[in-house]
């Protein structure tokens, strides 16, 4: 039996992550679903590995930062991973670099290292 303590609305008083959705719910709250054919979900075709993995390929260089330590710097980039999602993380350049080469262009496209050749069309640096 729930007591009216438990009952809402309740002020949101902090920001717990960047989920706008919250992975629990009380039982009162789901719905059964009714089936509506123009609901319909596209799925992408992924390609397996025998071990039942995949490699996701990184997008896109988003920005670049050097990591100081006592006795030595880290050059590390962020890449977005997956644009609809906006996932990204930051990697060591090098590693990037020997792994993912297409993800850096051999040099500058009009001599400014803020602009990128993405697939065909000249950006200057992403911002997301």
């Amino acid at each position: 039996r729930l007591t009216p303590r438990f009952v809402g609305p309740y002020q949101i008083i902090q920001r717990v992550g960047p989920s706008n959705l919250h992975d629990v719910f009380h039982v009162s709250q789901p719905r059964k679903y009714v089936h509506d054919p123009s609901h319909v979900v596209e799925l992408e075709d992924v390609r397996l590995k025998e071990n039942l993995t995949y490699e996701e390929l990184p997008v896109v260089v988003v920005d670049h930062k050097l990591k100081e330590l006592r006795d030595k710097s880290i050059a590390l980039v962020k890449v977005l991973w997956d644009a609809t999602t906006g996932v990204a993380t930051w990697e060591v350049e090098q590693q990037c670099r020997e792994r993912y080469p297409f993800l850096f262009p051999s040099k500058p496209i009009f001599g400014d290292e803020n602009s990128y050749l993405l697939g065909g069309i000249v950006t200057s640096k992403l911002v997301f």
